[in-house]
């Protein structure tokens, strides 16, 4: 299983990125647009799951648009799903239960993508080719 301490490494690994606190959870941010964030199931998430208590350690993050967050709950449901509180908005909810270390570093990556600057998020590719 994917630990907290992993998240921070891989988010705080992308270019600018930096930790806050929201509510109290970690949450990482590029040039203050939050990308991915330790996200807990609330009681409308519980009941909408049928679920009776927190299973399993759930990392928000951003993707570019909702097709992109549709596509991965269809690809991979016992990775990636979404509840009604993220309706209309572009994440996806992420259990680190069952995610991969390299599938993790993806989501990072592709959600410091949807919220970065064009010109940060350009550097990163160009830095990736060499």
């Amino acid at each position: 299983m994917i630990e907290w301490d992993e998240v921070r490494e891989l988010a705080l690994a992308m270019p600018e990125a930096t930790e806050a606190v929201s509510r109290g959870l970690p949450h990482w941010r590029v040039r203050d647009r939050g990308f991915v964030w330790e996200r807990p199931l609330r009681k409308a998430d519980l009941a909408f799951l049928h679920l009776d208590d927190q299973p399993w350690p759930v990392l928000g993050a951003r993707v570019e648009d909702e097709a992109v967050k549709f596509a991965l709950a269809e690809m991979d449901p016992t990775v990636f799903f979404t509840t009604p509180h993220f309706e209309g908005f572009p994440a996806i909810l992420v259990r680190l239960d069952t995610v991969s270390r390299r599938r993790l570093e993806e989501v990072v990556a592709d959600a410091w993508l949807a919220v970065a600057p064009k010109r940060l998020a350009d550097e990163w590719y160009a830095q990736q080719g060499d």
